[in-house]
């Protein structure tokens, strides 16, 4: 397994990898996917290093980049990528920049509680996210074959408007990108952020079969699948209730939160 100074990468199986980034208060994960024909890679991470020197060094198979969405920490090395997918809706954000923060809070964002030392190319004070025009555009429901490997890409709003999840159907693999994680709340409050959106999302995924294991983009990195059964929970409170709406705050279940 490659050993790194900033990316810590550990085997979900032996074609299946992900490229964390520990060091950084964010915890971001990224993710290989080794077909027979190609590679693709779920997001390219936070940019404060350059991911494809480790992608270089775990596959030799084309890459193609699938994004989850258009946030800086899921961004930052698609510069080093020919072929960058985003869904329709975030492909402004992309190619203008991205709305709901400012260059500023990024900025602060990317340099705080950093546990490691970082490369020294990495300045947070000219630190700019990824901007540029994308390969292509992907839409909800449309299948990515990438030999002896099947990729269903859900097209789930609410974090952004073109937030992603990728359903790997031949292993059962969901990878949420920021619609679901752990540890912290799943963010909603942002102006560019629709808490309608978010909980419909949830409960689209909620009914996705056959899904074996749950990767989201932060913190710990595998979900048991039962987890979808705490959404759809979830999403049948928070209506109840009256509570998807900004400045509702954050509301907590088993395994998960949100705030908004």
């Amino acid at each position: 397994m490659v050993k790194d100074s900033w990316f810590t990468i550990q085997e979900i199986d032996n074609k299946t990898l992900a490229i964390s980034e520990y060091g950084h208060w964010e915890k971001v994960h990224s993710f290989l996917l080794v077909g027979k024909e190609k590679a693709v890679l779920i997001d390219t991470g936070l940019g404060i290093d350059n991911i494809k020197r480790i992608t270089d060094q775990l596959t030799d198979l084309p890459i193609v980049v699938l994004t989850t969405h258009v946030h800086f920490d899921h961004i930052g090395s698609h510069g080093e990528f020919e072929n960058v997918y985003v869904h329709a809706a975030d492909s402004d954000w992309l190619i203008n920049g991205i709305k709901g923060k400012t260059l500023e809070q990024i900025r602060r964002d990317i340099s705080r509680d950093i546990t490691i030392p970082t490369p020294k190319t990495f300045n947070p004070e000219t630190y700019k996210p990824y901007q540029g025009n994308p390969t292509g555009l992907l839409q909800d429901g449309e299948v990515i074959d990438i030999g002896n490997r099947e990729l269903i890409i859900h097209h789930t709003p609410g974090h952004s408007p073109g937030h992603i999840c990728v359903f790997d159907q031949t292993k059962g693999y969901l990878f949420t990108g920021d619609l679901l994680y752990d540890e912290t709340p799943v963010y909603a409050f942002y102006p560019s952020t629709n808490p309608t959106d978010l909980v419909n999302s949830w409960e689209k995924i909620s009914n996705i079969p056959d899904v074996t294991k749950v990767y989201g983009s932060h913190h710990t990195l595998g979900l048991e699948p039962s987890i979808l059964q705490e959404l759809k929970k979830a999403v049948k409170e928070l209506k109840e209730k009256d509570l998807v709406k900004f400045g509702t705050g954050v509301h907590k279940f088993k395994g998960f939160s949100v705030q908004f």
